[in-house]
């Protein structure tokens, strides 16, 4: 791999058919499209069929992950992401809400982004002000991969091992310790 390339983790997600088809679709689709970009996709994960989050905000999501390498800058990636989320007919009209298609940097390397104090703020941020704020900064790693299963059970296929900064455990470790009704509610799809 050329220095100048990172590895990333990317967690996709869709609960909503568009132009491009069901939701299986839309993030086949995706996979393409971050390839067409000039990544070089490492790993992919199966399908899964998982709960809305939160509980009754819609239909259930198709969720996947991927590990990518690629050249792009932690704000560059972003941008990449949100682009082909725009392309696919992703609105962000609510938070939380149903879309077409949800592509989230997990991580980029081992960066921590911005600090250690802004990651672990918005880690412990309680559910009910996570519905109400959102940062205004890029936060690497994700700070809520560590507690959603539908984030852990399809990241485990491609990133078994990835150590979470803070937490200091890996992808297995952080997805085996969540609820057993979390990953029950989580079914691979054919």
């Amino acid at each position: 791999m050329p220095q100048n390339r990172a590895n990333m983790l990317i967690a996709l997600g869709s609960n909503m058919s568009s132009d491009v088809g069901s939701p299986k679709e839309v993030l086949l689709k995706a996979v393409r499209e971050i390839a067409q970009a000039g990544a070089l996709i490492r790993a992919k994960s199966a399908l899964f069929s998982t709960p809305a989050f939160p509980a009754g905000s819609g239909p259930d999501f198709v969720n996947a992950a991927i590990s990518i390498d690629a050249s792009w800058a932690p704000a560059e990636a972003i941008a990449v992401l949100h682009g082909i989320e725009a392309k696919l007919g992703r609105r962000r009209d609510v938070r939380w809400g149903q879309r077409i298609i949800d592509l989230d940097l997990l991580s980029h390397g081992a960066l921590i982004r911005p600090d250690v104090a802004t990651l672990r703020h918005w880690m412990s941020l309680p559910l009910d002000e996570q519905r109400e704020k959102a940062p205004g900064q890029l936060i690497l790693p994700h700070p809520r991969m560590h507690e959603r299963a539908f984030v852990l059970v399809p990241l485990a296929e491609v990133a078994p091992d990835w150590v979470h900064p803070i937490t200091r455990r890996t992808v297995l470790q952080m997805r085996d310790a969540l609820p057993q009704d979390d990953l029950d509610a989580i079914t691979a799809l054919q």
